[in-house]
């Protein structure tokens, strides 16, 4: 169903009876959309959690995929995001589902978001899906802090990364980085950017991509 959270940022929550543990999904540069409400429901469906999506961009008017413009108008705006507004809504959807403990995935930049949302105290795993390590310089804004700056500072929440090698969003430096400090990493070759979450992309990899779930899952569910 579609909600409102407290800053009044649109949601969508799959609420399953009786489930006792959440997931939040940040999605990608292109927001809350149908591909991330039917996420909900499929993920819902097989883990009996309570699973909510929300928009990254509240309130700001942007072109969608199909506009030459919108690549330009979504970089800008993603320069104007606050970490803490936006992690702040991302915990407010953790707690709109009523579950006691909750983890937390991201994808593109909401992957970027999840290794931030390790640090707020609120998710006790997080996994991102080909999230930027560094904030890319053409995003870099004064509301944003670094992912690597929230991954020393995460404390007892665990990590997973799952990236592919052929991803220019995650060099195999900063992928050393993430080994670094503890976080799991899940590596595909000759896998390039997006290959996980959306079957209309041309990188889609359907084999890589189921395989990806379950070891997310099975790392979100403590297993």
């Amino acid at each position: 169903m579609h909600i409102e959270l407290p800053s009044a940022t649109p949601a969508f929550l799959v609420h399953a009876d009786g489930a006792d543990r959440a997931l939040v999904i940040v999605p990608d540069i292109w927001g809350l959309r149908p591909l991330f409400e039917e996420m909900c429901h499929a993920v819902s469906a097989r883990t009996g959690w309570s699973v909510v999506c929300f928009e990254p961009f509240p309130g700001v008017d942007l072109p969608g995929a199909d506009d030459p413009a919108a690549m330009a108008a979504r970089t800008a705006a993603l320069h104007d995001l606050d970490d803490t507004a936006l992690l702040a809504d991302a915990t407010a959807a953790a707690d709109a589902t009523g579950c006691g403990a909750a983890g937390l995935i991201g994808f593109c930049m909401g992957g970027m978001y999840a290794l931030k949302a390790s640090a707020v105290g609120h998710f006790d795993r997080v996994v991102a899906f080909y999230g930027m390590v560094r904030v890319p310089e053409a995003w870099t804004g004064p509301g944003q802090g670094q992912p690597l700056d929230a991954l020393a500072e995460r404390g007892d929440c665990e990590a997973m990364a799952i990236v592919g090698t052929a991803d220019p969003y995650t060099p195999a430096d900063d992928v050393a980085e993430l080994e670094r400090l503890g976080v799991e990493v899940v590596a595909y070759e000759g896998a390039e950017h997006g290959f996980v979450h959306d079957p209309g992309r041309p990188t889609h990899r359907p084999d890589d991509a189921a395989d990806a779930w379950d070891r997310a899952l099975r790392f979100l569910d403590g297993l």
